[in-house]
């Protein structure tokens, strides 16, 4: 990991750490996983909202409001919303997507979850995600939360990461190393 990438990626471990903790002493850690899925879909939509959290020239303050606004339009939990108010007025707002991701995994974890990220040639059906997570489940001894996306370039199969592992039975992964194994014989 670049020395950025993890400097960003500390900061944004421990202000996680800390909404964490207190969103799990006042027992709204549901309302604080679906605050963390509303910003997460609010910073995937909008620009704008990249650009304020990003913003080098935009002052603190003007900062502040912004995440102040956001947060009474969209609800928020007050630990969040305090969260962010702190976070702006310290300028590590930059960090809002690593503090979400890092959120969600220890919620996962608090409930003994684990979310593997499975990527398919074409949509699986409602039957095949339950199926695929029932068999990932025993395998992983955890439950299991699918997040799946489709990448038609796989031609078929699935590519499955949990935690640190892959699991690659796509075609294209096997086309790869049919032609590596063609090119060492020619």
């Amino acid at each position: 990991m670049s020395e950025p990438a993890s400097i960003s990626s500390g900061i944004a471990e421990r202000y996680a750490t800390a909404i964490f903790e207190i969103a799990k002493e006042s027992k709204s850690l549901p309302k604080l996983e679906s605050n963390i899925d509303d910003l997460r879909a609010a910073l995937a939509e909008s620009a704008e909202l990249r650009d304020v959290i990003s913003s080098p020239v935009l002052a603190r303050a003007d900062q502040a409001k912004v995440m102040d606004a956001i947060a009474k339009k969209m609800k928020l939990e007050t630990v969040m919303a305090n969260g962010l108010a702190v976070m702006a007025g310290k300028r590590r707002l930059f960090v809002l997507p690593q503090l979400l991701q890092h959120l969600s995994a220890m919620i996962a974890d608090d409930k003994g979850e684990v979310t593997a990220d499975v990527t398919s040639a074409k949509a699986l059906t409602k039957a095949q995600s339950e199926k695929l997570a029932k068999t990932l489940t025993a395998r992983v001894g955890k439950d299991v939360k699918i997040n799946a996306t489709v990448d038609e370039s796989l031609i078929g199969g699935l590519v499955v990461k949990v935690g640190s592992k892959m699991i690659d039975t796509s075609i294209r992964s096997r086309l790869n190393s049919l032609q590596n194994a063609m090119k060492e014989v020619g």
